[in-house]
């Protein structure tokens, strides 16, 4: 599968103020194949460790960490020369190897002529566990599941992909039919490779769902392996609730939904554990909306989404006819896939940070809202066909400057007060600052 985030690897290996890169991401969001393709395709050979299945890599790190002598061994396991520019080294599940992941601070000071890069599934809990971070030492990339316009590549090959991501998007209502259908089957999916093999490869629904529990499954296995016993309980509570807390016409994350009670210090470790391993996002609130927007984060109020809609419906049973089949099943999913899917197009096509807006004395709320350089953009999410935008149009009436999006079923038009994008263009949200 081609992945978005090749082209951002081809300029890390141009730079010339290359570090060693770190690839976050979730498990089976395709790290190890994206870095093994990279390699193969980009350099003369490819070295790869695996710290999960070959024990003598953790030794080659326990004799301190010279980076000619930490080369000279990586050589004898893989049996192949190293030579700077030509051998991409990739250390995967570093995680499993922590003096592996402080090592990368040394290439870095000692050995930049090397091209060298680590990932891990549940890196993020090796990091707060105590894990030497280089910070200040690497580039950092991640890796999420495939956004839409991934998936059309896959589906529909590079000239769609070009024309959902390039063409002028008043040049985009001719291929609405065959990018609604592809909506749709994306919708039933998600974005996990796996699951989108499978469908690529003509697997029948029951089969691709089998896929997404099986995932579900590890996940699950995940937070029973490495979660303390303290917290264990918890995290499956929250993590079983996101998609009920979507659903609501507010979908900020209440405790009390959870449990009755429920506080946030009952629950914030849990929250933080399923961060850490990468399946949950975290959108926070901001009150105010000025540049800034890190300025006005609001602590105690957020959203939790799921790391892929596919999951989710998954996770819920989904009925898989319905997604396939309804025709209003845009409308009809609302709160728990519209939202979560455009949020997972932005975290693939934006590079900022997205937060949501709430003002509690107007009662004027957005469903997300990101800073483009200068520039804010607030975004509501439709779903259906509806035009209405009171929420929007309060919000430009406050903010002549800023540029507001309303994501719909309707086609691309361009309004006095807001832009009017179809859903299937929600990777072109961050082009609306321009």
């Amino acid at each position: 599968m081609q992945r978005n985030l090749y082209r951002q690897l081809l300029l890390w290996k141009e730079s010339p103020y290359r570090k060693p890169l770190v690839l976050h991401g979730a498990r089976q969001v395709g790290k190890t194949y994206l870095m093994n393709a990279f390699g193969k395709n980009e350099y003369k050979n490819c070295v790869v460790l695996n710290c999960d299945k070959d024990d003598r890599i953790a030794e080659i790190f326990e004799h301190g960490f010279r980076t000619d002598r930490i080369i000279a061994d990586m050589e004898v396991i893989s049996g192949q020369r190293i030579l700077p520019g030509e051998t991409f080294i990739f250390i995967d599940e570093v995680g499993s190897v922590p003096k592996a992941l402080a090592s990368l601070k040394y290439f870095c000071e000692d050995a930049p002529q090397y091209h060298i890069a680590a990932a891990g599934s549940l890196l993020g809990l090796a990091i707060h566990q105590g894990v030497s971070y280089p910070v200040g030492k690497v580039d950092e990339f991640t890796l999420y599941p495939l956004s839409f316009d991934e998936f059309v590549r896959e589906k529909m090959g590079e000239t769609a992909h070009i024309r959902l991501t390039r063409d002028p998007l008043d040049s985009l209502s001719s291929l609405r039919p065959v990018l609604t259908e592809a909506l749709r089957e994306y919708y039933f999916t998600g974005g996990m490779p796996e699951v989108v093999q499978g469908f690529l490869d003509h697997r029948g629904y029951e089969d691709l769902r089998k896929i997404q529990k099986q995932i579900l499954a590890d996940y699950a296995l995940d937070i029973s392996k490495h979660a303390s016993a303290q917290i264990l309980g918890r995290i499956h509570q929250v993590w079983n609730s996101i998609p009920q807390q979507l659903a609501k016409s507010n979908s900020k994350f209440i405790y009390g939904d959870i449990q009755k009670g429920a506080r946030a210090k009952d629950f914030e470790l849990a929250i933080q554990w399923l961060l850490d391993a990468g399946i949950v996002y975290k959108i926070p609130r901001v009150r105010k909306a000025g540049i800034p927007l890190k300025y006005y984060e609001d602590f105690s109020a957020f959203k939790l989404f799921t790391v892929d809609h596919g999951l989710m419906g998954a996770q819920v049973d989904a009925p898989i006819d319905e997604i396939l089949l309804r025709q209003n099943v845009f409308e009809e999913y609302k709160g728990t896939f519209t939202e979560q899917y455009v949020l997972e197009q932005l975290l693939s096509s934006f590079p900022g940070e997205v937060f949501y807006y709430q003002d509690e004395t107007s009662k004027l709320e957005l469903d997300f809202l990101i800073q483009a350089n200068s520039t804010l953009i607030p975004i509501e999410v439709k779903a259906e066909e509806n035009l209405q935008a009171k929420s929007l149009k309060q919000f430009f009436k406050n903010h002549p400057d800023s540029r507001p999006v309303r994501i719909s079923m309707s086609d691309y038009r361009k309004e006095d007060t807001l832009t009017n994008l179809p859903l299937y263009a929600a990777c072109r949200i961050p082009e609306m600052a321009n």
